[in-house]
C-alpha cells in the first residue's frame, strides 16, 4: 500500500536568479538595474530642459546658443536616458547578434545626433 501510492513533491521553479529563470524576467530585472543609474542623469536632463535659466550655470561657453536649441538638447538627452533600461532590458531578453546591432546602431545613431544638436544649438 505505501509503496504502490508516492505523493511526488510539487516542482519548485525558481526567480530570475535561479538556473530556470525566463530570458523577460532577467530583461526586467537588468533594466530596473539600469534605470536605478541613469534616474539621476534623467531628473538633471529634465531639469535642464524645463528651466531654460539654467544655460547660465554653464558659464560663458553657451551665451551665443539660442534657448531652444539649448531645450531641445536637454530633451533629446532625457529622452534617451529614459529609453535606454528599456532597451537594455530588451536586448538582454533577447540576447542575439541582430538584437546586439540594433542596440549598438541605436546607442551610435544618438551620439551622433546629440554631437551635432551640440554643435549647432548648445557649443
Amino acid at each position: 500500500m505505501a509503496s504502490g501510492n508516492k505523493k511526488q513533491e510539487p516542482e519548485l521553479h525558481g526567480g530570475v536568479l535561479s538556473g530556470n529563470g525566463s530570458p523577460a524576467l532577467w530583461g526586467t530585472l537588468v533594466g530596473l538595474i539600469v534605470f536605478a543609474f541613469v534616474a539621476v542623469p534623467i531628473s538633471a536632463a529634465v531639469r535642464f530642459a524645463t528651466h531654460p535659466m539654467t544655460q547660465q550655470l554653464f558659464g560663458g561657453r553657451l551665451d551665443d546658443a539660442t534657448q531652444g536649441g539649448y531645450v531641445a538638447f536637454w530633451w533629446i538627452v532625457a529622452i534617451f536616458l529614459f529609453a535606454l533600461p528599456f532597451l537594455v532590458g530588451w536586448g538582454v531578453a533577447k540576447l542575439s547578434g541582430k538584437t546586439l546591432a540594433i542596440i549598438a546602431a541605436v546607442i551610435g545613431l544618438f551620439f551622433v545626433v546629440s554631437l551635432v544638436l551640440g554643435q549647432l544649438f548648445v557649443f
